[in-house]
């Protein structure tokens, strides 16, 4: 305890690193009040039953993502999910289209020039995603005139979502950790507490099992963020055996070093961007006329069916693969080997090397993701086992491997700030490791 408050202390003495803090804390307070503004014609008096609704199914962990913003009508009830949707489909164009392929490799100017695109799509999906949100608010909520509601409540919406970007990306400028993963966190964090009492309430009364049946609950989420813990950090290391190197006047010869491969080095984003497509037959709800129609928008928003989860895990397998292979490059990676005098043992140098590694890549980022599926699709059998909906949406990568990657991202460079002055990190065990080979991931 002493350690920690003394860890406090040297967080406030560093200014920069206190404004950071306080900066991101002041954006975090303007996100909570505004999930709390409903939107202009909505009687809140008449939500209850909306808000029971969307408690539900997928629309419960839209509800999760927006931090109640969803369930309350609120002008930033579409959160910063389409954004992320937005940023799926850039990423897939810049591996198809060779014009965002020349934008990638431009540099800084580059990346503004794929940002401005990212908000503009953004705005093209939420011109779909607002109207379907406000088809789901019961007609006696709404006080207005439908074709004016209409109208003004998308224009809300749509701002909303992008002032909620803004915010998002003013935490990453002046901030501390990632502005977007935060903002999704925050969200996560202002529904927990609800949820564990609500299981609780369930428990002591209605559902029965009393309090040792809770107890059981908690000790296995438990378990699943230790897993969860894991699946962020754990590595295998790929020995390196290096040829002499002279350090100063010193000479190491034979020394055997170690390239950190990780299980899962995409992270948490393969779920966050599987997420993201599995709320997309949210936005065409409305336009549900045919039987046929019906019964695949009832499969795909229900967290419990199986064909929910089926594509889900699919989604998370592919995406893994997919972002580890933009983030880990094994040419570039055996071009430093060859360049540092560093080889693997029985294997040449060069192409043979990152040929090497990208087979090496390839098999342990199997177990990986299909271990991150399994993670991620475990609130469905959380809650068929009986547990409530509200809380068993924390038993599972959706939330809980979230949770866990941006909390592990921030403290890493909160960690920095203090061991560039020269204090003490976080943990004297060692370094706190983000879910990036120790480089805060972005979305």
């Amino acid at each position: 305890m002493k350690a920690f408050i003394q860890t406090l202390k040297n967080i406030w003495k560093i200014d920069e690193l206190r404004s950071r803090i306080l900066f991101t804390l002041g954006i975090i307070l303007v996100y909570r009040l505004g999930s709390k503004v409903v939107l202009p014609g909505v009687d809140p008096a008449m939500l209850e039953e909306f808000s029971r609704r969307t408690s539900q199914g997928v629309m419960g962990l839209l509800d999760m993502f927006s931090g109640g913003a969803f369930s309350n009508a609120s002008i930033f009830a579409l959160g910063i999910m389409p954004y992320i949707s937005a940023s799926i489909i850039i990423q897939l164009l810049t591996i198809a289209v060779p014009y965002f392929q020349r934008l990638q490799k431009e540099g800084e100017s580059g990346r503004r020039k794929i940002n401005q695109i990212t908000r503009y799509l953004t705005v093209a999906v939420l011109i779909v995603q607002a109207p379907s949100y406000l088809t789901q608010i019961p007609d006696q909520a709404k006080v207005l005139s439908p074709v004016f509601f209409q109208v003004s409540s998308i224009i809300i919406l749509i701002t909303g979502t992008i002032f909620v970007m803004w915010l998002g990306e003013k935490i990453t400028d002046k901030g501390i950790g990632n502005g977007i993963s935060l903002i999704i966190m925050i969200g996560i964090i202002a529904r927990m507490p609800f949820a564990i009492f609500s299981e609780l309430e369930a428990r002591l009364t209605g559902q029965g099992g009393g309090l040792v049946a809770f107890l059981i609950e908690i000790v296995f989420l438990f378990l699943v963020f230790m897993v969860s813990i894991l699946l962020v950090q754990g590595t295998r290391r790929i020995p390196v055996q290096y040829a002499k190197r002279i350090v100063g006047n010193k000479q190491y010869g034979g020394v055997r070093q170690y390239i950190p491969l990780k299980v899962n080095a995409a992270g948490v984003m393969p779920i966050i961007f599987a997420q993201a497509i599995m709320f997309l037959p949210l936005s065409f709800a409305r336009f549900n006329t045919g039987e046929g129609m019906s019964k695949f928008v009832s499969a795909f928003i229900s967290y419990t069916s199986f064909w929910y989860n089926l594509v889900f895990a699919i989604l998370i397998v592919l995406f893994t693969y997919f972002y580890t292979a933009i983030i880990i490059n094994p040419t570039q990676m055996a071009e430093d080997m060859k360049k540092n005098g560093g080889f693997i043992p029985g294997i040449k140098p060069g192409k043979k090397t990152a040929e090497f590694i990208d087979l090496i890549m390839s098999r342990i980022t199997l177990p990986g993701s299909v271990f991150l599926a399994l993670v991620a699709i475990m609130p469905a059998f959380a809650t068929l086992a009986g547990v409530q909906p509200s809380f068993a949406q924390f038993y599972g990568g959706t939330s809980l491997l979230i949770l866990v990657g941006v909390v592990l991202d921030t403290l890493q460079q909160i960690e920095s700030h203090l061991l560039m002055r020269h204090y003490d990190g976080l943990m004297k065990s060692g370094r706190v490791k983000g879910r990036a080979g120790g480089v805060a991931s972005s979305i």
